[in-house]
């Protein structure tokens, strides 16, 4: 018999062994949450009932740990993130399928990268980080530093308190957008904090959560990483297009390659077919780029904003 809801959520971790990161993090979020306020609903009503009979038909209703960890298993199978690769499970033996292999030749897998949107996902991620890292760098910094300077005063632990509550609902945006974009299962839910803790619990219970300052570290590698990759990506697709088109771009408007005062240089016709051909390689190696890239940026999310 379980006695208490942290034996329930041990129980329930074991459970859930093997299991994603971001998804144990959720299920424990989801019990914890149920069970708190159930119990405290229970005990409300009547103050004189056994804590522990009161647990026990509560956790009869929401389900045992070997009950619970098999339904987050199955519902994840049957909602994986939008451009994640996952096997789908045989219907008559609950055996996952092998995935078919891919047949396609060198020429269709390297070309083919254009039509899967986890890699236009993932480039749309990394030039966009730029904009999200420069937020994101903004208000950790920004935040730190008016946290701690207010501190001496009786409003800075208010204030500390809603920056790193901020910090937690910025961290649950961006592992939204990780999920999304990138493929990489993220938590969908914040972590329970019961309503009758107090601020200075609260606040506690942030500044000694590691999570906390995982996610502020986040938020700050956020914006050289955006610079990174936005230079990285527009330099390439710029040069990569320029080397497709530029040479026909100049020849239909007549436009000379190089000039200086007394000479005007015009690309040969015959370096058009090379130069396309060059860029198009160029462009579709930026593609397959794009898709490593996001899958290391997405270690990088997973490591840092979910819990382990």
């Amino acid at each position: 018999m379980i006695n208490s809801i942290e034996e329930y959520l041990s129980e329930l971790k074991k459970e859930l062994a093997g299991s994603d990161p971001a998804t144990i993090q959720d299920a424990l979020a989801d019990a914890e949450e149920y069970l708190m306020t159930a119990l405290s609903g229970a005990v409300g009503q009547n103050p004189d009932i056994n804590k522990a009979e009161a647990l026990s038909s509560i956790i009869s209703k929401y389900g045992e740990p070997v009950e619970v960890a098999a339904a987050y298993r199955e519902n994840e199978s049957r909602t994986p993130p939008a451009f994640a690769h996952v096997t789908v499970p045989h219907v008559a033996e609950g055996v996952p399928e092998a995935p078919a292999p891919d047949r396609r030749g060198f020429f269709g897998r390297f070309f083919g990268v254009f039509a899967e949107p986890k890699a236009w996902g993932s480039l749309f991620y990394l030039v966009l980080a730029l904009v999200t890292g420069t937020i994101y760098f903004t208000w950790a910094v920004t935040g730190l530093a008016v946290s701690v300077s207010l501190l001496i005063l009786i409003i800075g632990l208010p204030v500390a308190a809603l920056f790193l509550l901020s910090v937690r609902g910025i961290a649950l945006v961006e592992g939204r957008l990780v999920e999304a974009l990138l493929g990489v299962r993220m938590p969908r839910r914040m972590r329970f904090a019961p309503k009758n803790t107090s601020l200075w619990q609260k606040l506690k219970n942030l500044l000694t959560d590691r999570h906390t300052w995982f996610s502020i570290v986040y938020m700050i590698v956020q914006l050289p990483l955006g610079i990174f990759y936005f230079t990285l990506f527009v330099t390439l697709i710029a040069f990569s297009l320029g080397l497709a088109f530029g040479p026909i771009v100049l020849s239909i408007l007549n436009i000379p390659a190089y000039s200086t005062d007394s000479y005007e240089y015009f690309a040969p016709v015959w370096i058009t077919p090379f130069t396309a051909v060059i860029g198009a390689f160029l462009l579709t190696g930026t593609m397959h780029l794009a898709k490593a890239l996001g899958k290391i940026q997405g270690a990088i999310a997973k490591g840092l904003l979910v819990r382990q």
